[in-house]
């Protein structure tokens, strides 16, 4: 804090004023040279400070200390300083203000109270305890704008002296109010009176026969100013301006003297109103001379009524609408009139927009594997945004002709940002993306450089893992996988220790969900900020709790990171109004082209959460990276009873969805509270408003199922959740539509199971419900120890292993085969997981060698002439993800063709053997038959060579002739031959 010294004077309040009052501003404390005619006080604190002391100006060096003000505390009305009391601070009196010798003293406040509570202004007295017990201690005091019965917005003013049971408070009888604005009150003590005046007017008093010896402490402290003695009782929430004791009686011509004017007072009470109507009028505003979003002009604010004009209502309009069709930055003065025909007037300054600004906040991640969050409207200008792209099959511009859907959410990226990523091993594509942001005339454009990553690599879903917390006190996120491709063998991972972080936010994370991508790719879990273990009552969890939501993604289900960049913490998704972020989970929806995050959360009327309806609903917001969201929360579930806990499956046409009936008792047609309800729509964020059996599915959601679990597992249930089986699971249906459903029986143990199908599901109806049918059995073997509100997800082989050894994947292993016709060389390689493979394979043979891209696992080239024998070898890809492999080498012949055929000769057989050179360079030839060799035969390109061999025999059985080329053999067959 700063000194501020007694001063008076004339002085604007706030930046924004031009001129606060059409009079002068003066100071409100008396002078200190006291009138003449008034005794001077003890102690008189007219609110000048210095760092934590409130500063005594009666000159008796009777300093009071601060305990919970800032300089913000204070401010300036009219040249002296006003303390603003918050219910977060108070002043403790020093000794000597007040003495003991007799009863006489008088206590003199000036205060400006605008809401009723159960404080103290000022106390007379020390020992805070409760009510009728010796902790606490013996007092006088007011209260300025009491709240307690009898005496509700009066002043309260009473004298406490304990004796045997009786707690020994004499209250003075309720004699009216303060009103808006600065008042005076004074209490006079003389001999066995005690008199209440406001602004120098008597309206109590009363009589008791208590001695002050024996309220004023013996200590160094006499009392407070803000602070009650009583447990329990706030801080004090009042303007206060000027505060004087003495040690005597003072006579009602004194105490007239002695206080503020009633023009120092208004003057006073219109300063202040100025800096709270300021304040009032901001709204999103940063201040008064940056203004770009719409003012709130009050029309009553601390008991006065406002009317208002403006210097150009083209600009700012009298309903605090503002106009940013100007093209430089314009000042508009907006005059408050009170009733008391005073003026306050404000000088605006409306900044004329800025294009720029709009494109600033645009950020968009360098690298995507979704689609983009290309937005249509500035987030600071508020401009139209029309986006275009360099490769729009790709990446897709705005749509121009988007038409918004006449239920459900609208695309709030109207059609852009639609990316179609490369296929596995085709490698990432960089697009160039135009933002032109509009406003009236203006525009401006700007280009973001985005690489779409190519698809990763997939296999077949071979188990299943899960994600959950324990307790209450246990409230950290846990992990299982299966142990074979059945949903009953789940096994915890990581050694059963969390497997993530709870260092941010609340430090709990309750009702995690994973949620695969749309692309398949890649996990995202999304868990409650929530510690009940903390201390967190569950009144305040619901009223004033986390507004945040718990983001990470993964692709291996072992290594998460947050969505928004490691160790930031949760993200805020709610809105001020609401009480808190509870169960989020989200969904592909397929005409949004973007996932719907939706939750539980109270909404009150206000951001201090005073008033509102009573009872959690469900919302909705649109994210496509979970790092930026849609604002405000669309209404999805409001039905007037309270509903948590949504999940959702897609099967045909139709999205169901389960959710927790989280009212005490059977309500609008849901039959069971705290027990689950299954319904059905075909737009997936089509609001609903009630629980009906007869509803259309094609504009909202009709009921399908309630009271689901109890009847069957004889506990509460929540936190559904519903997982597809596996092709392969032996609790899958022989058709493959075979689905898990799970409750969270939270006070019995955790999740329990039932198997159930697609067909099962959909045909649910009032009149053939599924849970009402024969095999609707709940089962809890097989699933993870104590496992509360979480989720259940398909994984391939690959990531299981991951999960169950805690560590980085490892690279799955692959065959590769080699076949040679004539002289092309064809790999086909497979992964042992029968997942996808891509990269390329390396052929090679006699010091040749060449690398060639598989396609749909093939890759073939043709063998050089030369090359004897062919090799190749399954080199990997650049992920990592499938392992190298070798094929067995395969011989290949040389450019050469050779038959073989026989003859008589003087009735002996005689073998012909032909080589033909089809190759396009001369080769030499080794020719080897059972009747003799012929070495270093030279045959031309395209030319032939026949070699006669004599076998000198009439008769010869059937044999082969091999002709060899640089060491590769080609062997012919001939027939037996007789002669004669």
């Amino acid at each position: 804090m700063t000194t501020r010294s007694p001063r008076r004077g004339t002085r604007a309040i706030g930046a924004g004023l031009a001129c606060v009052l059409a009079i002068p501003l003066g100071g409100l404390g008396a002078s200190i040279a006291y009138a003449a005619d008034v005794p001077a006080p003890t102690a008189h604190y007219d609110m000048s400070h210095s760092e934590d002391v409130l500063l005594d100006v009666s000159g008796h060096g009777r300093d009071a200390a601060l305990t919970g003000t800032t300089e913000a505390s204070f401010v300036d009305a009219a040249g002296d300083d006003v303390i603003r009391f918050s219910g977060d601070a108070f002043a403790t009196l020093p000794q000597g203000l007040v003495t003991s010798d007799d009863n006489d003293f008088t206590v003199e406040f000036t205060v400006s109270s605008n809401a009723p509570r159960n404080d103290f202004g000022w106390v007379i007295g020390d020992g805070v305890g409760a009510w009728n017990t010796t902790d606490l201690g013996n007092y006088v005091f007011v209260s300025p704008m009491s709240g307690q019965g009898g005496y509700a917005n009066q002043v309260l003013s009473g004298i406490r002296v304990k004796s045997g049971d009786d707690n020994g408070e004499i209250r003075l009888p309720a004699g009216g109010g303060i009103g808006s604005g600065f008042a005076t009150i004074t209490v006079v003590g003389s001999g066995d009176e005690l008199a209440l005046y406001v602004d120098g007017e008597q309206i109590s008093s009363t009589v008791h026969s208590y001695q002050m010896s024996d309220i004023v402490p013996s200590g160094d402290v006499l009392g407070y100013l803000g602070r009650s003695l009583y447990v329990g009782d706030p801080l004090l929430d009042a303007d206060v301006t000027d505060v004087k004791f003495w040690d005597e009686a003072l006579t009602v011509s004194e105490l007239r003297a002695a206080q503020p004017t009633d023009d120092e007072k208004q003057q006073a009470k219109e300063a202040l109103l100025g800096l709270d109507i300021e304040s009032a009028m901001l709204g999103e505003n940063p201040d008064l001379e940056r203004v770009t979003k719409p003012l709130h002009l009050p029309g009553e604010l601390n008991g006065v009524t406002l009317s208002w004009s403006s210097s150009d209502e083209s600009v700012v309009g009298l309903d605090g609408i503002v106009s940013r069709a100007i093209r430089a930055d314009t000042t508009v003065t907006l005059t408050a009139q009170t009733a008391s025909g005073s003026t306050l007037t404000f000088d605006v300054v409306v900044l004329a927009p800025s294009l720029s600004a709009d494109l600033d906040t645009i950020e968009l991640a360098s690298t995507t594997t979704e689609n983009l969050p290309l937005v249509i409207a500035g987030a600071s200008e508020g401009a139209e945004i029309a986006w275009e792209s360099s490769d729009p099959d790709v990446v897709t511009g705005t749509d121009p002709d988007y038409v918004a859907p006449e239920v459900g959410m609208a695309d709030p990226y109207a059609g852009g940002g639609i990316v179609t990523r490369p296929a596995y091993g085709a490698g990432d594509v960089d697009v160039t993306l135009t933002a032109t942001a509009m406003l009236g005339e203006q525009t401006e454009t700007r280009e973001f450089a985005v690489t779409v990553a190519e698809q990763r690599r997939t296999a077949p879903d071979a188990g299943y893992a899960a994600a959950y917390f324990r307790s209450d006190s246990d409230e950290r996120i846990y992990g299982a996988a299966t142990t074979e491709n059945d949903f009953f063998t789940f096994e915890e991972v990581a050694g059963g220790e969390p497997i993530v972080d709870n260092a941010a936010d609340t430090t709990g994370h309750r009702d995690p969900y994973i949620l695969r991508s749309h692309d398949g790719d890649t996990y995202y879990m999304i868990a409650t900020d929530l510690c009940i273990g903390c201390g967190t009552g569950w009144g305040e969890a619901q009223s004033n709790g986390s507004l945040k939501v718990n983001v990470w993604e993964s692709t291996d289900l072992v290594e998460w990171t947050r969505t928004n960049g490691d160790g930031n913490g949760g993200i805020t998704v709610n809105q001020p109004e609401a009480g808190m972020t509870w169960a989020p989970e989200a969904y592909w929806d397929d005409e949004l082209q973007s996932y719907v995050l939706f939750f539980a959360s109270r909404l009150y009327d206000d951001v201090d959460h005073t008033t509102g309806p009573g009872y959690a609903r469900m919302f909705a917001v649109v994210t496509r990276d979970f790092v930026t969201f849609s604002s405000p929360p669309a209404t999805w579930q409001d039905t007037g009873y309270a509903r948590i806990d949504s999940t959702i499956q897609k099967i045909g046409d139709y999205y169901y969805r389960f959710s927790k009936n989280e009212d005490g008792g059977a309500a609008d047609g849901l039959e069971r509270g705290k027990d689950i309800f299954l319904e059905r729509s075909k737009v997936l964020t089509a609001p609903t408003t009630e629980s009906n059996w007869n509803a259309d599915p094609e504009q909202t959601w009709q009921l399908i199922d309630t009271a689901m679990t109890t009847p069957v597992t004889g506990n509460h249930g929540e936190g559904p959740q519903i997982a597809k089986l596996n092709e392969g699971d032996p609790n899958n249906t022989a058709s493959g539509d075979g689905y898990v459903f799970l409750v969270d029986n939270y006070s019995a143990g955790g999740y329990r199971a039932f198997v159930t199908s697609a067909d099962a599901i959909a045909s649910s109806s009032a009149d053939d419900r599924l849970s009402l049918r024969p095999g609707w059995e709940a089962r809890s073997d097989g699933l993870p120890a104590s496992p509360r509100h979480g989720s259940f997800v398909s994984a391939p082989q690959q990531i299981l292993d991951a999960m169950h050894s805690w560590t980085d994947v490892s690279a799955v292993g692959s065959e590769t085969w080699l076949s040679v016709e004539g002289r092309t060389a064809t790999a086909d390689v497979t992964a042992v997981d029968s997942g996808d493979i891509v990269g390329t394979v390396t052929f090679s043979g006699s010091g040749w060698s060449e690398t060639v891209a598989l396609s749909d696992g093939t890759a073939s080239v043709d063998v050089p002439d030369g090359v004897v024998e062919v090799g190749a070898t399954y080199d990997g890809y650049r992920d990592g993800l499938v392992a190298g492999s070798d094929a067995d080498p395969v011989a290949i012949g040389g450019a050469l063709d050779v038959t073989t055929a026989t003859r008589c000769v003087v009735g002996k057989t005689v073998l012909a053997v032909t080589a033909v050179n089809t190759g396009d360079q001369a080769v030499t030839v080794n020719l080897s038959t059972p009747f003799g060799e012929r070495t270093g035969i030279a045959i031309a390109a395209g030319a032939s060579v026949t070699e006669a061999f004599s076998t000198r025999a009439a008769r010869i059985p059937a044999g082969e002739a091999t002709a060899t080329v640089d060491s590769v053999e080609t062997t012919t067959p001939y027939p037996a031959s007789a002669c004669g």
